[in-house]
């Protein structure tokens, strides 16, 4: 490539989904509704199980970080998304496209590492029921959560410090809702393979390794509930791991789908849709999926909702 081909950007171009202005409008009505729904649904999700004491368990501690870290997945996309909805001018500056791209890897790793604790857990709770509490105990439940933390975060940071190396062509336009790791690369005036392949073990890395551990954790689960010798019980144990097992299939499905193959991936289009499933929509399913059908969650819903209609009561005849 030649030098004059080369240039130092201070900002990015984002495409989008659409330039049709009543359809971003429209979009724009969608994505808000969903982002408020999300922020409310995981902000009531961590403060029911904060309140509650009977949801002080491990699950729920670990369900507690999953919320955290979806609720900032779709802060660091969908405020930048809507702005661009509505914007003429649909510009990122380079050190903020930089900033989300890291913080999206970061939460996508964290979340996927998350999960495969998730399903250790779930597979305690099934398999060794009478050792739950000191196999799972605090010391051990928090060092898994800051593993998750900080391996996501430290596989970003390498991913971000190289992607923004590369020297960028004149053309400086996104085709993508956001600055996504491949869009990125794309724009790099050298060949990239080297970058592709490194994007490929990674994702190998951080994203099969928790899911095959969390494959093999339900693989012992399924062969644990198919002892069980009563139909109840079955339905009990299979119960617990249900909306675990939903999650899993969704967010690891969504994303190996994405990323493990640059080089047979999939149409920019279904790159866009691909990355807002996991990006809006996942975290809004995430409390609806984890906690709105589990007993343990719907009780203490009502408890607070009680206590609610009483404070609302005695307010009422002051």
């Amino acid at each position: 490539m030649e030098p004059d081909n080369q240039t130092w950007v201070s900002e990015f171009i984002l495409l989008g989904l659409s330039s049709d202005w009543g359809i971003q409008v429209s979009l724009f009505v969608l994505f808000l509704i969903m982002y408020l729904v999300t922020v409310l649904g995981n902000f009531l999700t961590v403060l029911l199980i904060r309140w509650d004491s009977r949801l002080h368990t491990p699950m729920y501690f670990l369900l507690t970080n999953l919320s955290l870290v979806d609720v900032s997945y779709a802060t660091f996309i969908v405020p930048q998304l809507l702005v661009h909805f509505l914007a003429e001018h649909k510009a990122i500056p380079f050190m903020s496209c930089a900033v989300q791209l890291f913080f999206s890897l970061a939460l996508g790793g964290i979340e996927f590492v998350l999960l495969a604790v998730m399903a250790y857990d779930r597979y305690v709770a099934v398999c060794k029921p009478l050792r739950y509490s000191v196999i799972m105990h605090a010391g051990l439940r928090s060092k898994l959560a800051i593993t998750s933390w900080v391996s996501g975060s430290m596989n970003s940071l390498l991913h971000t410090a190289i992607t923004f190396q590369l020297p960028m062509c004149t053309n400086r336009t996104i085709d993508h809702v956001s600055c996504e790791i491949l869009a990125v690369v794309r724009l790099a005036c050298v060949d990239t393979s080297s970058n592709e392949m490194m994007i490929m073990v990674s994702s190998i890395v951080l994203l099969m390794t928790p899911f095959f551990l969390a494959l093999l954790s339900y693989i012992q689960i399924i062969s644990t509930i198919l002892k069980v010798q009563s139909r109840e019980g079955r339905r009990k144990a299979f119960h617990t791991c249900a909306s675990h097992l939903t999650m899993v299939a969704l967010c690891y499905g969504t994303i190996i789908f994405t990323y493990i193959q640059p080089h047979s991936s999939p149409s920019v289009l279904q790159e866009k849709l691909i990355s807002l499933f996991y990006a809006v929509l996942m975290p809004m399913l995430n409390p609806m999926i984890c906690s709105v059908r589990n007993k343990e969650v719907k009780g203490a819903w009502q408890k607070l909702s009680g206590k609610f209609s009483g404070l609302t009561s005695k307010l009422a005849t002051c």
